[in-house]
């Protein structure tokens, strides 16, 4: 069977290069006479694997020498603790509301502190970034958190808040290595690599240095300690080994498409293609404010909610899949990251002009 054009939020599309390589690698990886899955990870062959992958990604986002790379499992949602847990040093952190991660990670840090809601877009179902120019930032907090890119309902910071002095925590799991970043405007930056990067089972933290100490929350589990994990350079228990090894994969990969700079160029000609269909379509309609949109994940409507169950149907039947909207916002949403080819959004482009052509 010919491969589908996958729309999917994550579990996501990967580079078809990178599956080829892993595929021709699966019995015998670089001449080991095994799989990177059946590998020990305290082996030479391993920590060649780990170390470069560090490496491509430190270079891909210029990361700086005095922020850690940690390869973690229990993906995004374990960091919602994990935060709070290893920063409220004071017991106060901010939370800006732009989805419903964001709104998840705000109710669990309230088990470890005093989390305060700063700034929400949810009063129009999140179709919008709140105005974070001069907000109301707590003098004690311990950092400011975000989520930069909303999965579910396609927003996307494109001026990172004035947190007037503190921290910046933010979530970039649907956005991770879609644009150049500046990773010193952040305290930490985090993301779950199953959306752009790798495959389920890897989150990927970046936090700077002096913010990684034994002062942690009473009762913090060792395996959800900063430093356990930076001290012991993400080896303290058994990686997701096979994960990572994707991951660096994918690390190169983006080193040859041109960085990261190349990929940002890449993303905003694909996402044009979409945006620039529905804001001339008679049928589909976008439902995030323009100058908020997501250049990874795009949602849109019909308005009528038989005949959207109608077209993901007809979509799927055709070869685009994972078109279903979030049961939150309803209707569709294509999530075009790094690995969908510009193709694949041409053609659903085309696939929707027929089915609007058909329908009104």
């Amino acid at each position: 069977m010919a491969r589908v054009y996958n729309f999917s939020a994550g579990p996501a599309v990967l580079p078809e290069e990178v599956l080829q390589e892993a595929a021709a690698e699966m019995f015998d990886y670089n001449g080991t006479g095994m799989s990177v899955m059946e590998m020990s990870h305290r082996s030479k062959a391993y920590q060649q694997i780990i170390d470069e992958a560090e490496a491509d990604l430190r270079d891909l986002m210029n990361i700086p020498d005095n922020y850690k790379v940690l390869f973690l499992q229990g993906g995004a949602s374990q960091q919602f603790a994990m935060i709070p847990m290893n920063l409220m040093k004071n017991g106060v952190a901010d939370y800006i509301i732009t989805g419903q991660w964001a709104k998840k990670a705000y109710q669990e840090a309230q088990k470890y502190g005093k989390a305060n809601a700063i700034a929400s877009s949810a009063d129009k179902t999140f179709s919008y970034i709140p105005d974070c120019t001069d907000l109301p930032v707590s003098e004690d907090a311990d950092y400011v958190y975000i989520c930069e890119n909303n999965t579910i309902y396609g927003t996307k910071y494109h001026t990172l808040p004035n947190t007037k002095g503190k921290l910046l925590v933010s979530d970039v799991s649907s956005c991770f290595l879609s644009e150049p970043v500046d990773v010193t405007k952040y305290g930490l930056i985090y993301g779950g690599v199953q959306k752009n990067i790798g495959p389920a089972g890897v989150v990927i933290v970046i936090i700077r240095e002096d913010l990684i100490s034994e002062e942690v929350y009473p009762g913090t589990p060792t395996m959800l300690q900063y430093k356990i994990h930076a001290d012991n350079g993400s080896m303290y228990n058994t990686p997701p080994a096979y994960g990572i090894y994707i991951c660096g994969k994918v690390f190169k990969w983006l080193k040859k498409m041109g960085g990261l700079e190349a990929m940002q160029e890449r993303n905003i000609r694909k996402a044009k293609v979409l945006y620039d269909f529905l804001d001339s379509s008679k049928l589909f309609k976008g439902t995030v404010r323009k100058e908020d949109r997501s250049l990874m994940n795009v949602p849109f409507v019909t308005g009528n909610e038989e005949l959207d169950a109608e077209f993901v149907k007809a979509a799927t039947a055709a070869g685009f899949v994972n078109l279903k909207g979030h049961r939150t916002v309803g209707g569709m949403r294509a999530s075009i990251y790094n690995a969908m080819p510009i193709e694949g959004v041409e053609k659903l482009v085309e696939f929707m002009k027929a089915f609007e052509e058909s329908h009104t």
